[in-house]
């Protein structure tokens, strides 16, 4: 698993659904430095996030990690 690739699809889909990384943070509970490590690769969300995080971005979890 390719924790930049899958940070760098993360901010395209957030990018194409017009939102910021403030908008996902508070739906997702968590802060808007954390989507941000997520988008650059430093770490990956929470599994307990993940289900969430794919509904927001209107994608599959199949196509986040893809």
């Amino acid at each position: 698993m390719d924790q930049e690739k899958i940070g760098k699809f993360i901010a395209e889909c957030r990018k194409k659904k017009k939102l910021t990384q403030t908008d996902v943070a508070n739906k997702l509970g968590v802060t808007d430095k954390s989507v941000s490590k997520w988008e650059r690769g430093i770490c990956f969300p929470d599994v307990s996030a993940l289900i969430p995080l794919t509904e927001i971005l209107d994608i599959s979890l199949y196509d986040l990690f893809k």
